[in-house]
């Protein structure tokens, strides 16, 4: 394999890409992979669309860019009306980003600054859960619970007060799932007294869980309890739907599910469906005229508001409506939860199946009474996730247990993904899984 120049994670090398489309990708040797897990959970629409390839190309040869302290673009307003139409009650403004690091600095930015604004300067502590993922710059860390990502760098910034993500999964207890919900819900309240309410700014929450906990889905009883213990202490609620939003549960957000208007939305990933990076945040409107009105929003990202990458968010909502993406997404992500959940009666190291549309995961466990995880040197993320790449099937996996041990994958194909697709999935994953468990005696 020639030499590379590129670094990023690791030394791992890969098959080079030769053309993409739907839900599968080819390598240049002419080998299919069925994307399994829309990249990083951002493909939902599939590759090479071609109506969005041609909005880009459209806009491109009219203007490729304009600042936005220059000028106003048609694509920039257009999409944040859409947004904004599409967004809970009161959410009628939009602030656009790059990426869903930018999109939870911004959303935890712009409320410090409606604190400030308000006088409530004391205002400074953002409460998060662990284990989470918020992003990868030193803010979004701040508030991330992921020892590998967290810990190499916590001398650099203030790390922020967690409370325990409601993983009721791994649970021994009598509890019913609503008092387990209500019991997680109440570590927040427990937090904020704790730190004194008035110095408690924000509570932020992945509604349902991204790469750290692996599709993580909270009971019922647990949003609305948050949404009210917020309400109790004047603290923000925000919610980071970078993985969850634009249609990835079967909602446009995942919010929708249980009826909760959050303060502040941050959106990305399937926004610009890996098309062009695209994120946004959204916010009460008294939050943003407070803002505005005590001086403006100081804060911003040269590309915020690309006419390209406002094109490409515009022309996926449409391919969401035309192609009627959020049906889909519920009932294939029905199919393949049902699939999985067949795999779990089939393999005993499959200790959990979870989470809500096409946002799911499974985790292997070394004994499913007590969910025991298998040992970390076992590497089993990293080992099935590779049986199943040489199968031709590429799903995303984490260490599930803070980071260090435990193993889940999140199996998340694009959203245009059809029963036969789910078939192939389930069927890869059944050859891989026998193979690991050959391979390892379990």
């Amino acid at each position: 394999m020639k030499e590379s120049h590129l670094f990023y994670q690791s030394r791992l090398r890969r098959p080079m890409l030769d053309r993409a489309e739907g839900v599968y990708m080819w390598d240049c040797a002419g080998k299919r992979y069925l994307d399994g897990s829309s990249g990083a959970m951002v493909s939902n629409i599939g590759h090479s669309n071609p109506a969005v390839l041609a909005a880009m190309r459209a806009q491109m040869a009219q203007a490729t860019f304009g600042y936005r302290l220059h000028f106003e673009t048609a694509p920039a307003e257009e999409l944040a009306a859409r947004v904004a139409a599409l967004s809970p009650a009161g959410h009628n403004k939009v602030f656009f980003v790059s990426g869903g690091s930018e999109a939870v600095e911004s959303a935890l930015k712009l409320a410090r600054q409606y604190a400030v604004s308000r006088g409530e300067g004391s205002r400074d502590q953002v409460i998060s859960r662990t284990p989470s993922y918020h992003g990868s710059t030193l803010g979004a860390l701040a508030v991330t619970g992921y020892g590998p990502l967290n810990d190499p760098f916590l001398p650099m910034y203030r790390d922020m007060p967690k409370i325990a993500a409601p993983r009721c999964y791994l649970d021994q207890d009598e509890l019913s799932d609503a008092e387990r919900g209500l019991a997680y819900a109440d570590l927040l309240q427990a937090k904020i007294e704790e730190l004194g309410p008035e110095n408690v700014l924000a509570f932020i929450m992945e509604p349902v869980g991204g790469a750290s906990t692996g599709a993580l889905v909270a009971p019922d009883s647990y949003y609305q309890r948050i949404r009210d213990i917020c309400d109790r202490y004047g603290v923000l609620l925000i919610y980071d739907e970078v993985m969850t939003g634009v249609g990835r549960t079967g909602r446009f957000l995942a919010a929708e599910h249980w009826s909760i208007n959050p303060d502040i939305v941050a959106l990305a990933k399937g926004f610009g469906a890996g098309y062009i990076p695209l994120g946004a945040i959204t916010a009460q409107d008294v939050i943003v005229e407070a803002v505005l009105d005590s001086g403006g929003f100081q804060h911003g990202h040269t590309y915020a508001g690309n006419p390209i990458a406002c094109t490409v968010g515009l022309a996926v909502l449409d391919e969401i409506e035309r192609q009627q993406l959020l049906a889909n997404t519920e009932q294939v992500g029905g199919l393949l939860k049902a699939g999985l959940q067949q795999l779990q009666a089939e393999f005993p190291i499959i200790g959990d199946v979870r989470g809500k549309g096409l946002l799911l995961a499974f985790e292997l466990v070394a004994n499913p009474d007590t969910m025991e995880p298998l040992p970390a040197e076992l590497n089993a993320y990293l080992k099935l996730s590779d049986l199943a790449y040489q199968r031709g099937l590429i799903i995303y996996p984490r260490r599930s247990r803070g980071g260090y041990v435990g193993d889940h994958f999140m199996v998340c194909p694009p959203m245009i993904s059809k029963p036969e697709h789910i078939d192939e999935i389930i069927d890869t994953l059944r050859a891989s899984l026998a193979d690991f468990c050959r391979q390892n005696r379990l």
